[in-house]
């Protein structure tokens, strides 16, 4: 089979994972209270769950970086965002909605574009122990900077679990191409050690990040980790690894219209998943209830969507008599 397509499809299943991995976390962090530390995460089922399919996703992903380059790995993950949205209906219980699927078609027709653009041919390159050095001390430099105490942080631990999770990639593929080299160099070194310590710190780093992000909701962080991921790693592969985009100015203005229409579907997925997750807009705060009031769980909301309190239950109040039970 072509290494393209075998590329391709680890990716796919890859996506896959990642969006239930997203799915998961966006409810255990719904279910969670700001103040709760790593270590009472470390004791709950539902965040070992996660991690699995994290895990998973990241094999998968590992092993597809073995076939194909950053420049066309990387933009697959933005299918993470178009499966979580069938998933996230199913679990919520409802439908996809037609803002979804305008969405979901214009990603996909978008990250079809940019696989006509992108190079196909299996990596070879990687980097030297200086250049990850300066990729891994510049990438802690722009996490520090977007997790300080300000305005917005979902968004902002979003853009760094997004570009920490991307440079953990590129990484990546350097130790796995280091790995399967059959040059006879060897196995161990203090570059792939170097190497490796920061993959485990990144993915780790990202993991945590995207888990602090989705505190406030699943559409709009998923979609900004979902931009800034290929966006770092693909920096990466056409700065430092050689890594090129089909010449041409056919193949530039196809990979230009491509990643418009892949933006702007992530950006409609991201707003129907955000105005799925307001509570705002399912029940009003003022609205008097009539007859009895139904729990119903959105995929993305830190809490119920009636605003009632866990554990609290309805009452009706007769006219001109004591609340009855």
């Amino acid at each position: 089979m072509n290494a393209t397509l075998i590329a391709v499809a680890l990716s796919l299943v890859s996506a896959g994972a990642y969006a239930a991995a997203a799915v998961a976390q966006s409810r255990l962090a719904g279910r969670t209270e700001p103040s709760t530390g790593v270590l009472r995460l470390l004791g709950r089922g539902a965040w070992w769950s996660a991690v699995g399919l994290n895990a998973g996703g990241a094999l998968l992903h590992v092993a597809a970086l073995n076939y194909g380059p950053l420049t066309l790995v990387q933009p697959l993950g933005a299918l993470t965002l178009v499966a979580a949205v069938p998933l996230g209906a199913r679990a919520a219980g409802r439908r996809v909605g037609r803002t979804e699927w305008r969405g979901t078609v214009l990603t996909l027709l978008g990250l079809g574009a940019l696989l006509l653009t992108a190079g196909g041919s299996a990596p070879h390159e990687t980097l030297t122990l200086p250049e990850a050095l300066g990729v891994g001390a510049a990438t802690m430099a722009v996490v520090a900077g977007l997790s300080r105490p300000g305005a917005r942080p979902g968004l902002r631990h979003a853009a760094a679990s997004g570009i920490t999770s991307g440079v953990a990639s590129a990484l990546t593929q350097t130790l796995t191409v280091a790995v399967t080299d059959h040059s006879g160099g060897p196995l161990f070194s203090w570059r792939l050690l170097t190497v490796a310590l920061l993959v485990s710190a990144f993915a780790m780093g990202g993991l945590l990040l995207s888990q602090t992000a989705y505190r406030g909701g699943l559409g709009a962080p998923l979609a900004v980790v979902t931009l800034a991921n290929p966006v770092a790693a693909a920096a990466i592969g056409l700065a430092l690894l050689g890594e090129r985009l089909q010449s041409g100015p056919v193949s530039l203005v196809l990979a230009l219209l491509g990643t418009a229409a892949a933006v702007r579907g992530v950006i409609l997925l991201s707003r129907a998943q955000a105005r799925r997750a307001d509570p705002g807009d399912v029940v009003a705060a003022a609205e008097p209830v009539v007859g009895p009031v139904r729990s119903r769980v959105v995929i993305g909301s830190p809490r119920r969507a009636d605003a009632t309190e866990l554990g609290a239950e309805p009452f009706a109040v007769p006219a001109g008599g004591r609340p009855r039970p």
